[in-house]
């Protein structure tokens, strides 16, 4: 599970068995999670979080989305 990013209380993170899917970074923060795709942003799945923390969470995914998406490419050699 590499952690790619840090912003407050969320770590952001990919599996390394999940290179088969399309580009996308889970979000955690104490037992919620999140999954957006990268490419377009979008979410794919959720828990625990309110429907005003998953807006904002895709907002930080917008603003960092092409870095995440370099190392989701990077670290599976697309």
């Amino acid at each position: 599970m590499p952690t790619i990013a840090r912003a407050g209380a969320y770590r952001v993170f990919f599996f390394s068995n999940e290179g088969d899917e399309p580009p996308h970074v889970h979000i955690q923060r104490e037992r919620a999670l999140a999954k957006f795709w990268l490419e377009p942003v979008a979410l794919a799945d959720a828990s625990g979080f309110s429907a005003r923390e998953l807006r904002e969470l895709a907002r930080l995914v917008e603003d960092h989305g092409e870095e995440w998406r370099k190392a989701w490419h990077e670290y599976f050699k697309r």
